[in-house]
Protein backbone atom coordinates (compact mmCIF):
# COMPACT_ATOMS: atom_id res chain seq x y z
CA UNK A 1 0.00 0.00 0.00
CA UNK A 2 1.86 3.01 -1.23
CA UNK A 3 1.88 6.99 -0.91
CA UNK A 4 3.57 9.78 -2.86
CA UNK A 5 4.56 12.87 -0.77
CA UNK A 6 6.57 15.62 -2.68
CA UNK A 7 7.47 12.56 -5.43
CA UNK A 8 9.09 10.15 -2.49
CA UNK A 9 6.99 7.01 -1.96
CA UNK A 10 6.18 5.60 0.97
CA UNK A 11 4.85 2.10 2.20
CA UNK A 12 1.87 2.96 4.26
CA UNK A 13 1.04 -0.84 4.68
CA UNK A 14 0.99 -1.15 8.66
CA UNK A 15 -1.71 1.99 8.56
CA UNK A 16 -3.83 0.05 6.33
CA UNK A 17 -6.66 0.79 8.59
CA UNK A 18 -6.24 4.77 7.64
CA UNK A 19 -5.38 3.97 4.00
CA UNK A 20 -6.87 1.53 3.16
CA UNK A 21 -10.52 1.27 1.38
CA UNK A 22 -12.93 2.89 3.63
CA UNK A 23 -10.15 4.25 5.73
CA UNK A 24 -9.78 8.26 6.67
CA UNK A 25 -7.05 8.27 4.51
CA UNK A 26 -7.72 6.12 1.66
CA UNK A 27 -7.67 9.01 -0.96
CA UNK A 28 -4.06 10.00 -0.53
CA UNK A 29 -3.06 6.03 -1.26
CA UNK A 30 -1.96 5.00 -4.35
CA UNK A 31 -1.01 8.99 -5.49
CA UNK A 32 1.18 11.82 -4.96
CA UNK A 33 -1.77 14.17 -3.63
CA UNK A 34 0.89 16.91 -2.17
CA UNK A 35 -1.49 19.85 -2.59
CA UNK A 36 -3.90 17.90 -0.05
CA UNK A 37 -2.20 17.78 3.00
CA UNK A 38 -1.51 20.92 3.13
CA UNK A 39 -5.03 22.14 1.98
CA UNK A 40 -7.48 19.29 3.63
CA UNK A 41 -9.10 19.42 -0.13
CA UNK A 42 -10.34 15.63 -0.45
CA UNK A 43 -11.93 16.71 -3.78
CA UNK A 44 -10.71 15.47 -7.09
CA UNK A 45 -9.29 19.23 -8.06
CA UNK A 46 -7.30 18.88 -4.34
CA UNK A 47 -5.70 15.33 -4.58
CA UNK A 48 -2.53 16.19 -6.58
CA UNK A 49 0.85 17.08 -6.83
CA UNK A 50 0.47 20.96 -7.61
CA UNK A 51 2.14 22.98 -5.06
CA UNK A 52 2.47 26.09 -6.67
CA UNK A 53 0.58 29.17 -4.99
CA UNK A 54 0.83 27.20 -1.97
CA UNK A 55 1.28 29.50 0.99
CA UNK A 56 4.49 29.36 3.19
CA UNK A 57 2.40 28.09 6.27
CA UNK A 58 1.04 24.94 3.89
CA UNK A 59 4.45 24.47 2.74
CA UNK A 60 5.80 23.99 6.03
CA UNK A 61 2.35 21.83 6.87
CA UNK A 62 3.93 19.84 4.09
CA UNK A 63 7.43 19.70 5.40
CA UNK A 64 5.70 18.60 8.24
CA UNK A 65 4.01 15.90 6.99
CA UNK A 66 7.52 14.87 4.79
CA UNK A 67 9.02 14.32 8.41
CA UNK A 68 6.11 12.18 9.59
CA UNK A 69 6.11 9.76 6.81
CA UNK A 70 10.30 9.61 6.93
CA UNK A 71 9.97 8.96 11.02
CA UNK A 72 6.74 6.32 10.85
CA UNK A 73 7.04 4.87 7.56
CA UNK A 74 9.90 3.08 4.89
CA UNK A 75 10.18 5.28 1.63
CA UNK A 76 10.73 2.46 -1.04
CA UNK A 77 11.35 4.65 -4.16
CA UNK A 78 10.81 7.75 -6.29
CA UNK A 79 7.51 8.51 -8.25
CA UNK A 80 8.88 9.29 -11.85
CA UNK A 81 6.50 12.92 -12.95
CA UNK A 82 6.26 16.16 -11.54
CA UNK A 83 9.06 15.78 -8.85
CA UNK A 84 11.15 13.40 -10.43
CA UNK A 85 12.56 12.28 -14.02
CA UNK A 86 12.74 8.45 -15.72
CA UNK A 87 16.58 8.44 -13.75
CA UNK A 88 14.78 9.30 -10.73
CA UNK A 89 16.67 12.84 -10.83
CA UNK A 90 15.11 16.02 -9.11
CA UNK A 91 13.31 18.11 -11.55
CA UNK A 92 12.76 21.79 -11.74
CA UNK A 93 9.60 21.72 -10.04
CA UNK A 94 10.69 19.98 -7.02
CA UNK A 95 14.42 22.08 -6.91
CA UNK A 96 11.57 25.06 -6.47
CA UNK A 97 9.18 23.48 -4.29
CA UNK A 98 12.30 22.52 -1.89
CA UNK A 99 13.67 26.05 -1.47
CA UNK A 100 10.19 27.60 -1.33
CA UNK A 101 10.30 25.44 1.74
CA UNK A 102 13.80 26.59 2.73
CA UNK A 103 12.38 30.13 2.83
CA UNK A 104 9.57 29.17 4.67
CA UNK A 105 11.58 27.42 7.02
CA UNK A 106 13.50 30.30 7.55
CA UNK A 107 11.14 32.58 7.93
CA UNK A 108 9.58 31.00 10.63
CA UNK A 109 13.25 30.64 12.19
CA UNK A 110 12.96 34.58 11.95
CA UNK A 111 10.05 35.09 13.26
CA UNK A 112 10.24 32.60 16.11
CA UNK A 113 13.61 34.46 17.36
CA UNK A 114 11.78 37.58 17.11
CA UNK A 115 8.65 36.41 19.21
CA UNK A 116 11.45 35.71 21.76
CA UNK A 117 12.78 39.44 21.23
CA UNK A 118 9.71 40.69 21.61
CA UNK A 119 7.10 38.62 22.83
CA UNK A 120 3.15 39.70 22.59
CA UNK A 121 1.56 41.12 25.44
CA UNK A 122 -1.25 40.10 27.47
CA UNK A 123 -4.25 41.99 26.77
CA UNK A 124 -7.97 41.71 27.96
CA UNK A 125 -11.49 44.37 26.77
CA UNK A 126 -14.30 45.38 28.88
CA UNK A 127 -16.88 47.63 28.13
CA UNK A 128 -16.31 49.62 31.83
CA UNK A 129 -12.48 49.65 31.49
CA UNK A 130 -11.61 49.53 27.98
CA UNK A 131 -8.05 47.95 27.00
CA UNK A 132 -5.74 46.74 29.28
CA UNK A 133 -2.07 45.73 28.50
CA UNK A 134 0.00 44.08 30.45
CA UNK A 135 3.29 42.12 30.63
CA UNK A 136 4.54 38.96 32.25
CA UNK A 137 7.02 36.21 32.85
CA UNK A 138 4.68 33.66 30.58
CA UNK A 139 3.15 36.61 28.22
CA UNK A 140 2.94 35.18 24.68
CA UNK A 141 3.48 31.89 25.45
CA UNK A 142 7.06 32.80 26.12
CA UNK A 143 9.18 31.62 29.16
CA UNK A 144 11.42 34.59 30.32
CA UNK A 145 13.02 35.81 33.45
CA UNK A 146 11.95 39.39 32.62
CA UNK A 147 8.21 40.92 32.21
CA UNK A 148 9.24 44.00 30.01
CA UNK A 149 6.61 46.87 29.45
CA UNK A 150 4.45 47.07 26.71
CA UNK A 151 5.14 48.89 23.55
CA UNK A 152 3.72 49.26 20.01
CA UNK A 153 5.56 47.52 17.58
CA UNK A 154 5.77 48.72 13.79
CA UNK A 155 6.75 45.78 11.30
CA UNK A 156 8.42 47.34 8.36
CA UNK A 157 6.36 47.21 5.45
CA UNK A 158 3.05 46.23 7.20
CA UNK A 159 0.30 48.48 8.04
CA UNK A 160 -0.67 49.02 12.24
CA UNK A 161 1.16 47.52 14.99
CA UNK A 162 0.55 45.14 17.76
CA UNK A 163 1.85 45.25 21.42
CA UNK A 164 4.79 43.53 22.98
CA UNK A 165 6.89 43.57 25.77
CA UNK A 166 10.17 45.14 25.32
CA UNK A 167 13.15 44.61 27.90
CA UNK A 168 13.79 47.90 29.78
CA UNK A 169 17.39 46.98 31.24
CA UNK A 170 20.48 45.58 29.96
CA UNK A 171 22.34 45.83 26.65
CA UNK A 172 19.92 45.62 23.10
CA UNK A 173 18.86 42.01 21.75
CA UNK A 174 21.86 40.18 20.25
CA UNK A 175 24.48 42.32 21.88
CA UNK A 176 26.95 41.44 25.34
CA UNK A 177 26.91 43.42 28.15
CA UNK A 178 29.08 46.23 27.13
CA UNK A 179 30.00 49.96 28.22
CA UNK A 180 29.02 51.14 24.54
CA UNK A 181 25.74 50.10 24.85
CA UNK A 182 22.98 52.08 27.09
CA UNK A 183 21.45 49.77 30.38
CA UNK A 184 17.56 50.41 28.08
CA UNK A 185 17.49 46.90 26.67
CA UNK A 186 15.29 47.41 23.31
CA UNK A 187 13.56 50.54 25.13
CA UNK A 188 15.57 52.13 21.71
CA UNK A 189 14.39 49.75 18.96
CA UNK A 190 13.16 52.23 16.29
CA UNK A 191 10.20 50.26 15.26
CA UNK A 192 9.07 50.68 19.21
CA UNK A 193 6.51 53.44 20.23
CA UNK A 194 5.08 54.04 23.61
CA UNK A 195 1.43 54.29 24.12
CA UNK A 196 0.18 57.65 25.29
CA UNK A 197 -1.07 58.33 28.41
CA UNK A 198 0.95 55.50 29.49
CA UNK A 199 3.77 55.95 31.95
CA UNK A 200 7.23 54.89 30.44
CA UNK A 201 7.98 51.65 32.68
CA UNK A 202 4.80 50.60 33.63
CA UNK A 203 4.49 46.58 32.90
CA UNK A 204 0.68 47.81 32.16
CA UNK A 205 -1.21 50.05 30.47
CA UNK A 206 -5.31 51.15 30.64
CA UNK A 207 -6.57 52.53 27.22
Amino acid sequence: LYLGLLGRVFDVQRGRRHYGPGGAYSALAGRDATRAFATGDFTASGLVDDVSALSPQELLSIQGWLSFYNDNYEPVGKLVGRFYDENGAPTEALREAEAAIEEALKSQAESEQRKQQFPPCNSEWSSAKGTRFWCSTQSGGVSRAWAGVPRKLHRPGSRGSHCVCVRSTGPPWGHPPSSQHSDRGDLDNPHLQEYEGCPALAEQCVL
